[in-house]
């Protein structure tokens, strides 16, 4: 049998969406509301979904939102678990491809699909998400959050890490593989997402935690051989933070160091036939946003400090 973990904050019909996507889909739905303040929680229990209120006196994360929906449920009752967030709606056909894909290999604890976007034409941020979703099929190192998984595997590694604020799948995939199971993506339609960025200073905010994301990452597990996040964050930083820092630095001494820049275009006209100009514009520029979160995650920890959750939309 297979449960639900949805977790969300203020989704409105997004939520509904989801919580009816599943409906008859799976034995039970867990849902984590995490201080919503419009009517999730009620239209969550009209459909007779479980609702658990996630205690907002701590700080709040996406992972200890998900720990709390799978500490909810018994590995022997449902062993199998789609996690979900509030702002996706499950695609028809998806779970029996899925559990069928696990039930034909049981070293693989981990199974994800296509995740789209479902109004990519509403804003370049959300056409930018679509395409950043659409990764290789086969062995893969990491999911994102929606995936279906064996509880049993999540509960002997511990589950998400509850402090990360961003990357926690990735996180959590790093300890699977080291005990030994295989994560894997499929060439199957698993869910719609709706980004709902209209706004660069949400693109530019959800690239600055991403770039935390993999300053901390790196931080746990960079040592090799699994060197996690080890690359995204030198990238990060070198393009987003040393070059800038030089360039000004130097033309302190000589107006020509600022010659240096013109590494960021030429950079976007590499990577232009591969990706695309428009995606390779903004893959150059959003390093600068990931250095932010990069050194805001140094910065924090060496004041002995965590940041709190950086939200994007809204």
């Amino acid at each position: 049998m297979i449960a639900a973990v949805v977790i969300g904050r203020n989704e409105g019909a997004r939520l509904i969406a989801c919580l009816d996507s599943l409906a008859g889909q799976v034995a039970r739905i867990v849902y984590v509301d995490s201080g919503s303040t419009d009517d999730s929680v009620a239209a969550a229990r009209a459909r007779g979904v479980e609702v658990v209120r996630l205690d907002m006196a701590r700080p709040f994360t996406a992972a200890r939102a998900r720990n709390a929906g799978l500490a909810r449920l018994d590995p022997e009752e449902t062993p199998l678990v789609q996690m979900i967030d509030g702002d996706c709606v499950l695609r028809n056909g998806w779970l029996n491809v899925a559990a069928g894909f696990l039930a034909a290999h049981p070293e693989t604890a981990v199974v994800c699909g296509r995740r789209r976007e479902r109004h990519p034409e509403a804003s370049l941020y959300n056409a930018l998400c679509d395409a950043e979703w659409d990764t290789p099929v086969g062995v893969a190192r990491a999911c994102g959050g929606d995936a279906l998984v064996r509880l049993a595997a999540l509960r002997a590694v511990g589950g998400y890490r509850d402090d990360l604020i961003a990357g926690e799948e990735p996180e959590l995939c790093v300890r699977l593989r080291a005990a030994g199971w295989a994560i894997h993506r499929i060439a199957a339609e698993m869910t719609w997402h709706d980004a709902a960025m209209t706004r660069f200073s949400q693109w530019w905010r959800r690239s600055m935690r991403a770039g935390h994301a993999f300053a901390e990452g790196a931080a746990l597990h960079g040592a090799p051989p699994e060197s996690h996040w080890v690359r995204e964050t030198r990238r990060a930083l070198g393009w987003g933070a040393a070059l800038p820092a030089v360039a000004v630095l130097g033309a302190l001494a000589t107006p020509w160091a600022l010659a240096l820049l013109l590494a960021w275009p030429a950079q976007v006209a590499r990577l232009t036939p591969r990706i695309g100009p428009r995606a390779a514009m903004f893959s150059v520029l959003g390093k600068l946003a990931e250095a932010q979160g990069a050194l805001g995650y140094y910065l924090g920890r060496a004041r002995g400090r965590r940041r709190g959750i950086v939200e994007y939309k809204g």
